[in-house]
């Protein structure tokens, strides 16, 4: 059983995530297919993602995390970070378990998630950051018109190597004019 539905897309729901999602995000999260397009250098164990399911998911006020679902599969998870409700701006980031990328889980939980941060939230601006060694996470901004604002060159050392950090970005007045 999964949390509550917090919002409804096209054939996926973005649920609250529960204690009883700690042990899948915690074997995902630590997956190489999945941790190689993040900043994660260390693995996590269960006691530690317990700790940011703690500190994190149930924080009011704080970053807003839910968990992917469809037809109840759990799929990924998708957060809204950083908000900052004096300057009106907040990251999207996400992560789709393995065997479910490609199939537009995430575009669609990144359409819902910006739609609801743009309008319900009534932010100003929302910003997504993909590594340029991660294609798929760019299409999905792109696919959604975020705008391509600049890129952080050799920002973090990720599989051997410097990598690039692409920064895409969203303003309310675009999102309502789709």
């Amino acid at each position: 059983m999964t949390g509550a539905v917090f919002l409804e897309g096209e054939g996926i729901e973005l649920r609250t995530i529960e204690e009883e999602d700690i042990e899948w995000m915690r074997d995902n999260i630590n997956d190489p297919e999945i941790r190689k397009y993040t900043s994660m250098k260390y693995p996590l164990n269960y006691e530690q993602e317990k700790d940011w399911f703690e500190n994190s998911v149930s924080s009011e006020g704080g970053p807003i995390h839910l968990l992917i679902t469809e037809d109840k599969d759990r799929k990924g998870v998708i957060s809204l970070m950083k908000v900052n409700k004096e300057g009106g701006n907040a990251e999207i980031g996400l992560w789709i378990s393995g065997e479910e990328q490609g199939k537009g889980v995430g575009t669609e939980a990144s359409r819902l998630m910006t739609d609801y941060g743009l309008r319900e939230l009534r932010l100003h601006r929302i910003y997504a950051r993909v590594f340029e060694h991660n294609p798929g996470s760019a299409k999905i901004w792109e696919k959604l018109d975020y705008q391509e604002e600049g890129c952080m060159r050799e920002h973090d050392f990720i599989d051997g190597e410097y990598r690039d950090l692409r920064i895409f970005g969203m303003l309310r007045d675009e999102w309502q004019n789709k």
